[in-house]
């Protein structure tokens, strides 16, 4: 199938990163749709990033042959955490759109991996995330193919609402369903599960707060290289809700076991203005900023809620694993 010529496309005509949804049934239609991406970019000779799992790969392997301006990444580089993709796309958009040369992206993601709801959750804010990481960058835009075999349609309009365009019949069209708006819709956080462990926090108490955190994590399972892991990111954000959040918070902590993960919660009265805050590598010579990015590298789930008049929650998720 040929790739549609200018002509034949809808949607926004300024330039701009390009954010489509792809809803597709069959590896008939996956192949078509794809395929007819790719080509189009490579006939205005731009590059092309594809991260799709590996049957997948497999398909389009063996349409493409070796086509030097196609890349495969390793869609399990980032890890399990959706708060690392932004700045894995980030980063191979950057590697494979050589000088000025534009570059695309074939992003699908696993919905169907999704370990709990709030990962699910998480997973749709990355890619409404994505319309403000590529904004203003060389990335020329990003298909993200959706498999709706199972006619999921509830599913299909949440994620819908995250992406402007939505590619039909080889061309885009706008989404009347997209949410334009500058703040994005979170789903309500999910109650703590009882019992839970409570410690408030003040100037001096980051040793108290290692060390609560150390022994719910042991008690809850937590294996010693993640409770390692868990008391850097558990220092980094008691060390920032101290500093710009009052100066004062509220710690819990408890096992969501339908889940397998061990929970630490942060709650102070401060405000996270910036929804990219923790989602792209800081640069060497950046002042503050690290905290996020770090406890999104080293937990397995990271959920932050922020507003002016509600102040602040984080929660770190760390898998625990099951017995039996």
């Amino acid at each position: 199938m040929s790739a549609p010529s200018p002509a034949q496309q809808s949607g926004p005509t300024k330039p701009g990163f390009r954010h489509e949804l792809y809803p597709y049934r069959g590896d008939a239609q996956f192949l078509s749709g794809t395929l007819d991406y790719i080509h189009e970019a490579l006939e205005g000779g731009e590059a092309v990033v594809v991260a799709v799992p590996e049957d997948k790969v497999s398909l389009l392997r063996g349409e493409l042959a070796d086509e030097p301006a196609v890349t495969f990444v390793d869609t399990t580089t980032p890890g399990p955490n959706p708060g690392r993709l932004v700045g894995a796309w980030v980063a191979w958009m950057k590697e494979h759109g050589e000088g000025d040369r534009p570059v695309r992206g074939i992003g699908e993601t696993a919905w169907r991996e999704a370990r709990s709801v709030a990962h699910l959750s998480e997973l749709r804010y990355h890619e409404w995330l994505l319309n403000r990481a590529f904004a203003r960058s060389s990335a020329r835009s990003m298909l993200c193919p959706y498999d709706a075999a199972d006619e999921d349609e509830e599913a299909l309009r949440y994620l819908s609402r995250c992406h402007p365009l939505i590619r039909q019949d080889g061309h885009y069209v706008r989404n009347e369903g997209y949410l334009s708006a500058p703040d994005y819709p979170f789903d309500v956080l999910l109650a703590p599960c009882d019992p839970f462990q409570e410690l408030t926090y003040t100037h001096g108490d980051l040793a108290a707060i290692r060390s609560k955190v150390a022994q719910c994590a042991s008690d809850a399972g937590v294996t010693e290289e993640q409770q390692r892991k868990l008391a850097v990111a558990v220092t980094e954000i008691a060390t920032n809700s101290i500093r710009h959040g009052g100066g004062s918070g509220t710690l819990r902590t408890w096992t969501q076991e339908q889940e397998s993960a061990f929970v630490c919660e942060f709650r102070d009265a401060g405000y996270i203005p910036d929804p990219m805050a923790g989602r792209t590598r800081p640069t060497a010579d950046q002042i503050g900023g690290r905290g996020l990015w770090l406890a999104h590298q080293l937990c397995d789930l990271v959920e932050i809620r922020s507003s002016q008049d509600k102040g602040t929650v984080i929660r770190l998720h760390t898998d625990v694993p099951r017995q039996g």
